[in-house]
């Protein structure tokens, strides 16, 4: 039997009222395969980035459920659902989103320090070694690349050994190099460490590297693509603005 690391449940999100009233979110069910890399892919203003939020526990819904594990993330007040956030989910945003007057090693713990945890110095040292950081610990973010810095941000998001970790378009700042880079540590986090990842991206070339694409389109679920690849993504987007544009 399957088990679900994180889902939604007739899940609505509305923005505004009145005539600026914006149904971001229409009812939609999905649940994300623990072990398993799944992309979130759709047209703008699909939905995409609304759904991970509310499935992150950064947004709430207006309603519904988002649940990571068995936990309900609506019935969490605001302290508990912070300390959801830090023990048992990660994330990887577009702007890295590192502290400059940290060091690498510093931004790679900030979420336990943060929680007052102890680091497993093992656990963080073969992290570094997997994302290739590890002559550059006692550097600042000022001092790496692009593709470094994102490298930083995923050690960072997989160090508290998380249930799930939620990406929001990791690679739209990279260049395809270091793009490639960022979505093989995060294909070796679900296949050799056993995490799970959603991942929203607007990147067919990305999508490929999941086990699995989502699509929204107006909101809701428009499908799901196992096993795929660049064309098919590709063909699938295609076949989506020509539905769109026939409207």
């Amino acid at each position: 039997m399957t088990r679900t690391a994180a889902r939604v449940t007739a899940a609505v999100k509305v923005h505004g009222s009145g005539d600026t009233r914006v149904r971001a979110l229409d009812g939609v069910t999905l649940g994300f395969e623990a072990g398993r890399f799944t992309a979130i892919m759709g047209p703008s203003g699909s939905g995409k980035s609304t759904l991970m939020h509310c499935a992150a526990g950064l947004d709430t819904l207006t309603s519904g459920k988002a649940l990571i594990g068995d936990t309900e993330l609506g019935a969490l007040g605001d302290r508990k659902l912070t300390l959801l956030r830090r023990e048992r989910v990660g994330f990887v945003f577009q702007a890295f989103n590192l502290l400059p007057t940290l060091t690498v090693a510093e931004n790679i713990t900030l979420p336990q320090d943060l929680a007052g945890a102890r680091p497993d110095p093992e656990w963080i040292a073969t992290l570094t070694g997997i994302v290739g950081l590890g002559d550059r610990l006692h550097h600042r973010p000022g001092e790496l690349s692009g593709g470094q810095q994102q490298r930083v941000a995923v050690a960072r998001a997989l160090a508290g050994r998380p249930e799930v970790v939620f990406a929001d378009e990791p690679t739209g700042n990279l260049d395809s190099r270091s793009g490639r880079q960022v979505l093989g540590l995060l294909g070796r986090a679900v296949h050799e460490m056993g995490r799970t990842v959603v991942m929203v991206t607007h990147d067919p070339v990305a999508a490929a590297c999941a086990d699995e694409v989502v699509f929204l389109a107006d909101g809701r679920l428009a499908g799901r693509m196992p096993q795929p690849t660049t064309e098919r993504v590709l063909d699938r987007l295609a076949a989506c603005d020509r539905a769109e544009a026939a409207r």
